[in-house]
C-alpha cells in the first residue's frame, strides 16, 4: 500500500435529475501507484470527469472512500481538502484555463507565489517548467499571442509548479490537432517521467492511451482495466 498514492475504494455517486436518480458509480474501484502514468479510456456520459473530480477532491463521494497518498478524505474540512489539492495535486483540463492579463511566466509563477515561494524562487522554477517544455522563448507572451499546443504546455508547466504527488487530466489534448496534440503529450509524459509523478488521464486518443503504463475504462458504473 505504500507505493499507492491514489485509492478510490468502493466509490459510490448519484445524482438526482428531478424525481430521476442517476447512479453513475457503482462501488467503484482503483488505485494509482507512485510513477504510474494510467489512461482512462471511456465514452462520454459514462463517469470519466465524475472519476477526476472525485480523485481530484472536487465532489465528496456519496459512498466509499478516496484516500490520497494513503489519508482518507471523506472527513476532511473545505479548508483541508483545499489545502491538499494545492499540495498533493496538480490538474489540466482540454480548455488551458490561463489567466488572459498574465505572461506565460507569471501564470506559473501564480501557484507557487500562492504556496508561499518568493518572486525570485516562483521566477526561476516557471522558467525552468517553460525551458522543459520547450516554449522559453515564449515566456514574456500572453495566452492570446501563443498557440492552442503552447497553450497547453503552459497549463501544464502551471500544474505541475508546486510538485504535487498526482497529475489528474482531462482530454488535455481534445482541442488539438492530431499532431499538436502528439507533441504536447509528449512533453506532457517527458515531464512526469522525470519528476516521477503519477498520473490519470483521461482521453479518447488511442495512440496516446498506448503510450501509458495502463488502460482502464468504465464499465456499469465499476472501472475496468482496458
Amino acid at each position: 500500500m505504500n507505493d499507492i498514492v491514489l485509492q478510490i475504494e468502493n466509490v459510490q455517486q448519484h445524482y438526482e435529475q428531478g424525481d430521476n436518480v442517476l447512479s453513475v458509480l457503482k462501488g467503484a474501484n482503483f488505485s494509482l501507484k507512485k510513477g504510474e502514468t494510467v489512461a482512462l479510456v471511456a465514452p462520454s456520459g459514462t463517469g470519466k470527469s465524475t472519476l477526476l473530480h472525485l480523485a481530484g477532491l472536487l465532489e465528496t463521494p456519496g459512498d466509499g472512500e478516496v484516500y490520497i497518498g494513503g489519508r482518507a478524505t471523506s472527513t476532511l474540512d473545505d479548508d483541508a481538502r483545499t489545502a491538499m489539492r494545492r499540495s498533493e495535486l496538480g490538474f489540466v483540463y482540454q480548455f488551458h484555463h490561463l489567466l488572459p492579463e498574465f505572461t506565460a511566466l507569471e501564470n506559473i509563477m501564480m501557484p507557487q507565489m500562492i504556496a508561499g515561494l518568493s518572486y525570485k524562487e516562483a521566477s526561476e522554477r516557471a522558467a525552468q517548467l517553460l525551458d522543459y517544455m520547450r516554449i522559453g522563448a515564449r515566456a514574456s507572451h500572453r495566452p492570446a499571442e501563443l498557440s492552442g499546443g503552447e497553450q497547453q504546455r503552459v497549463a501544464i508547466a502551471r500544474s505541475v509548479a508546486n510538485a504535487p504527488l498526482i497529475l489528474l487530466a482531462d482530454e488535455p489534448t481534445g482541442n488539438l490537432d492530431p499532431e499538436t496534440a502528439g507533441y504536447v503529450f509528449e512533453a506532457l509524459e517527458a515531464l512526469v517521467r522525470q519528476s516521477g509523478l503519477s498520473a490519470l488521464i483521461a482521453t479518447h486518443n488511442h495512440d496516446i492511451a498506448a503510450l501509458m503504463d495502463r488502460r482502464v475504462t468504465l464499465r456499469d458504473g465499476q472501472v475496468a482495466e482496458f
